[in-house]
């Protein structure tokens, strides 16, 4: 079956209608025979049936009459004159030959029976004829006549053997033809349902293979129509002309459909290039602009350093140390944020801006702080990013310590834990309530997944922090941008971004404290 199916699909269009044309003609044709023998059967064969006993009957009837005939002659009747014999032995002898010696349709008993009546007849005609001439000359005797009468009995039962064996063989031919006779309606019936089956099935093929392929097409068309030239591609079996058209057709579209997507893709692109023209015009006032207002806070805290400087000196020169000391932490903390434009910097310049800022918080609180550095590695050959650990005392000072009447301790834990630098910075302060914290943690986290999905590239520095200043950093209701802070999530983002594998955490309980653990691969100066 798959076989023929495959054949059937390469077949070319116009053969496949000149196929289905020839099956329709092969059943009408099957059809017209069905006819052809039920005409048969009915009027060919029943009519033999009839002919053949009617000339058994017909033999029989004109042998009889010719009987008849000569005894009226001989015995010189007055109804029988010579004209009127001769007549019914003509109808005798034409009876006996009406029917065919063929053995073929008579059978063995017939055609022997048909043969000897022939014969006997042709001996008996001969013998009548004498008799006649006689009996007309007055010199007929009498064993002539008794022989020929004997010859008429022999005649009359042939014939009549002949008509009852030609009615017997019709009567089974009969019996034979009677049932097919009777199913011939359902035998019609069935051929029909069957003919009528087959054209429905190859019509049913033919339509398959041209109808519904065309039907795919102007679907698939209406679609492009409407601008949709992704629509799935037209799918059929045939290999004949129609299957060399979908396929065509399939490749127009996908054709079009990316060309119209390439023409799109390029407008969408010029729209976007004009957009990022208009952004950059706008950033370069914004620089502008920026350029201005950074001259502007350079020259406060330029002016600010050097008053500063100056006024240790006169400090100095008073003796008041205290005060000399707080202004060279102070002068020292502008010196940092000034020259230092680097993304990293030893541990050892972080951890004494670290002291200095100390100095100054512990200057401003006294004794209700307290704070201690204890680190395991050489600070000297480590680096770290810069203006890590200044926002996050700056938030524990202010929010942690400040808060309480009492004070607290910050510390400052920094380890090798297995190729990876660990910095905690941990107060002792009135911590963070879980609900803050946890929006902490969730703007850290959003803000992790955003690098990871922009691809983390390192970042620069940034401005300093300006000590004085809002707290940066600061822990704060509100938003999630206010609560995590400037400074913290600055931190975790530049971390993020410029080393593999770094992680800021952070860890509180209310009344408890609050500790913040930064985790970088551990670098030394030999590694940058």
């Amino acid at each position: 079956m798959k076989k023929l199916r495959g054949i059937w699909q390469k077949l070319t269009i116009r053969k496949k209608i000149s196929l289905f044309t020839i099956s329709v003609f092969v059943a009408l044709s099957v059809a017209l025979l069905i006819d052809v023998w039920i005409v048969k059967v009915f009027m060919i064969d029943f009519n033999n049936i009839m002919v053949n006993n009617s000339r058994g009957g017909e033999i029989v009837t004109a042998l009889n009459r010719e009987i008849d005939a000569f005894d009226g002659l001989i015995h010189d009747t007055d109804s029988m004159d010579p004209e009127t014999f001769e007549v019914s032995v003509a109808t005798t002898k034409s009876a006996i030959y009406a029917v065919p010696l063929s053995y073929a349709s008579l059978g063995d008993d017939r055609y022997a029976q048909l043969q000897a009546l022939r014969t006997a007849y042709e001996i008996y005609a001969e013998s009548r004829n004498r008799v006649i001439e006689a009996h007309m000359a007055d010199s007929l005797h009498v064993e002539e006549l008794y022989d020929v009468y004997s010859m008429q009995s022999y005649l009359s039962g042939y014939a009549r053997k002949f008509a009852d064996t030609t009615t017997q063989q019709g009567n089974l031919r009969y019996r034979a033809l009677f049932p097919v006779v009777l199913k011939v309606p359902f035998i019609a019936a069935a051929i029909s349902l069957v003919l009528f089956l087959f054209i429905l099935k190859i019509s049913r093929i033919l339509n398959g293979s041209v109808t519904v392929p065309v039907i795919k097409l102007a679907n698939a068309s209406r679609k492009i129509a409407a601008n949709d030239f992704f629509v799935d591609d037209v799918v059929v079996t045939n290999k004949d002309e129609l299957g060399d058209m979908v396929s065509a057709f399939n490749k127009m579209k996908y054709a079009t459909g990316e060309y119209i997507k390439a023409m799109e893709e390029r407008r969408e692109a010029l729209d976007q290039l004009h957009e990022q023209e208009m952004e950059n015009l706008r950033i370069e006032k914004q620089l502008d602009t920026m350029n201005l207002e950074l001259l502007k806070s350079q020259i406060n805290p330029h002016f600010l350093f050097n008053t500063l400087n100056v006024i240790a000196g006169n400090a100095n020169l008073e003796g008041a140390e205290t005060t000399e000391q707080m202004i060279e932490a102070l002068s020292s903390l502008f010196r940092y944020n000034l020259k230092n434009h680097s993304k990293e910097a030893l541990l050892s310049q972080e951890l004494k801006i670290s002291r200095d800022y100390m100095y100054l918080q512990k200057m401003r609180f006294g004794s209700r702080v307290e704070f201690e550095i204890d680190s395991d590695v050489d600070e000297n050959k480590v680096v770290v990013p810069t203006f890590t650990f200044q926002p996050l005392l700056e938030n524990a000072i202010i929010h942690g310590i400040s808060s309480k009447v009492e004070g607290g301790k910050i510390s400052v834990s920094i380890r090798d834990e297995g190729g990876m630098l660990q910095i905690k910075v941990a107060d002792t302060g009135v911590g963070i309530d879980e609900e803050t914290l946890e929006s902490i943690r969730r703007h850290l986290q959003s803000a992790e997944k955003a690098l990871a999905d922009a691809g983390a590239k390192p970042v620069g520095v940034g401005v300093g922090v300006a000590v004085g200043a809002e707290p940066v950093g600061g822990v704060v209701a509100g938003d999630d941008e206010d609560t995590v802070g400037i400074g913290l999530g600055n931190i975790n983002k530049r971390i993020r971004a410029m080393y593999e594998g770094a992680a800021l955490d952070i860890f509180s309980r209310e009344n408890e404290g609050t500790t913040v653990t930064i985790t970088i691969p551990l670098l030394g100066v030999e590694e940058q």
